[in-house]
């Protein structure tokens, strides 16, 4: 894509300053940002929006539009929704990442968690902590990248402290009491649940009182509570539909040679069921879906085959799917390789399954209310 470029020349610009007739920049932007300009991603009525992450490396935001035509061509459709981290660790909103998604033609989906450097798993609880975030610690943080994601003015979807019911994660709520109930408190619940839920409105609010109209928020689950009780089942973690706009669940099959093989309806039925029970007309989302290359244990092709006859036929109620497009090592130096083209076969079965017209390859919008 190229970018046109106006020019004036120099003696025209003095001309038009001198009659008044120049606005400066910064007034035409503070223009963008009146209420009845903001628009947001629409719901469709039929079908689903499609959508990838690409493989940006460890802190998953190293977005290039060169990687994104080439997954489009790859495929051979364009994609509605990018998937990218922008973690706390950063402290900074992604102005740049945002950007090239937004040239491309999607809409960004941001994972904006409150992790540190450096971004691994199974970390107990550092300075990003909820409490920290409660006691106002990082308000300044807050409110600077909402500024900034607000100044961003098009259209963000946002999920933040994901996969709050696995263990993986510092803001699971398995390590803030998890299952204990406060007996010296009128609060009804667990623990572990109510403290996210807390701070998760309590980012929300903030975010929204610096007039970020252009989010929409995305809470996104785990498709399996671990552990799995239930404390830790998803309607323990759901904030209200006051600060919800999307549901966003996880929902992968086999990825590492430890994991048993399991269909793609295996692995999300129970939480599309959990989801519905939980009365809400909230769109759903697979904000994370795929499937690692193990020949001896099943057939990635045919669940790639099963997975999007499944979406149609099953799961209607999911409105936009996100294929996570990645490969890593792992400990024991064998390797996880969820690519679209870890094998000619499994490329053919995502290429064919997502030319459907049923898959939404744009992103429509409507004005935000």
């Amino acid at each position: 894509m190229k970018t046109r470029i106006l020019h004036i020349s120099y003696a025209l610009f003095l001309c038009l300053l001198s009659l008044g007739l120049f606005f400066p920049v910064r007034s035409l932007m503070a223009a963008g940002h009146h209420p009845d300009s903001v628009q947001r991603l629409k719901v469709p009525n039929n079908g689903a929006y499609t959508g990838a992450y690409v493989d940006f490396g460890d802190g998953e935001d190293n977005v290039t539009l060169d990687a994104l035509e080439k997954f489009q061509k790859m495929v051979g459709k364009h994609q509605a929704i990018i998937a990218f981290g922008n973690f706390w660790g950063e402290q900074q909103f992604a102005t740049k990442d945002a950007q090239i998604v937004t040239r491309y033609g999607a809409i960004p989906l941001i994972f904006w968690s409150p992790w540190d450097k450096p971004y691994l798993e199974d970390k107990l609880p550092g300075k990003f902590n909820l409490y920290n975030i409660l006691n106002g610690m990082y308000d300044d943080y807050i409110d600077q990248w909402a500024q900034e994601a607000r100044d961003f003015a098009k259209p963000l979807l946002v999920a933040w402290g994901i996969e709050m019911n696995g263990t993986w994660f510092p803001w699971s709520g398995y390590y803030y009491s998890g299952g204990q109930k406060n007996l010296n408190s009128d609060s009804r619940g667990f623990i572990g649940p109510n403290v996210y839920k807390k701070c998760y409105r309590y980012v929300v609010d903030r975010v929204r009182a610096q007039g970020a109209k252009n989010i929409q928020w995305v809470f996104h689950v785990n498709n399996i509570s671990y552990p799995n009780s239930q404390w830790n089942h998803i309607a323990a973690y759901y904030p209200g539909s006051d600060y919800v706009d999307w549901i966003g669940v996880s929902a992968y099959g086999k990825m590492s040679k430890s994991m048993d093989w399991v269909s793609f309806l295996d692995a999300f039925h129970l939480a599309y069921q959990q989801i519905r029970n939980l009365k809400t007309s909230k769109p759903i989302m697979v904000a994370e879906w795929g499937v690692g290359e193990f020949p001896k244990a099943g057939n990635k092709a045919e669940w790639i085959k099963n997975a999007f006859l499944d979406f149609q036929q099953r799961f209607p109620e999911v409105k936009a799917a996100v294929f996570w497009h990645e490969r890593w090592q792992n400990q024991d130096e064998s390797y996880s390789n969820l690519r679209v083209n870890s094998s000619p076969e499994s490329l053919t079965a995502y290429r064919e399954g997502v030319q459907d017209s049923y898959w939404l390859d744009r992103p429509r919008l409507e004005s935000a209310k």
